[in-house]
């Protein structure tokens, strides 16, 4: 609150001050809400949130493949033959009919 005694040259800079406080408080809101700083912040925002979802990703996609491993190879690191031949035969046999599903489809055109 202002002071009774005051003098016109204080009530006059106390004036100009808060006219530059709120020309600096103007000019924050409209650089905060520019078109353009509103995009790099949805950018930003997409970019933080694809990064996040990639990491996720990655540790998932780690998992599930030193899962894997440890069902086809041993602790010693040797391949178990037990599991890993039919992996093997039944990867040919899916892609042999894959192969034949296509020709076949290719034939009857």
């Amino acid at each position: 609150m202002p002071e009774a005694a005051e003098t016109p040259a204080e009530i006059e800079a106390r004036i100009a001050r808060r006219r530059e406080e709120l020309r600096s408080t103007l000019e924050e809101i409209g650089a905060r809400v520019h078109p353009s700083t509103l995009a790099e912040d949805a950018k930003a925002r997409v970019a933080a949130s694809i990064d996040q979802t990639a990491g996720r990703a990655f540790v998932a996609v780690n998992r599930a493949v030193t899962g894997v491993r440890a069902q086809l190879v041993s602790a010693e690191g040797a391949p178990r033959l037990d599991r890993v031949v039919p992996a093997a035969v039944l990867t040919v046999a899916v892609v042999g009919l894959l192969v034949l599903s296509t020709r076949t489809r290719r034939r009857r055109r």
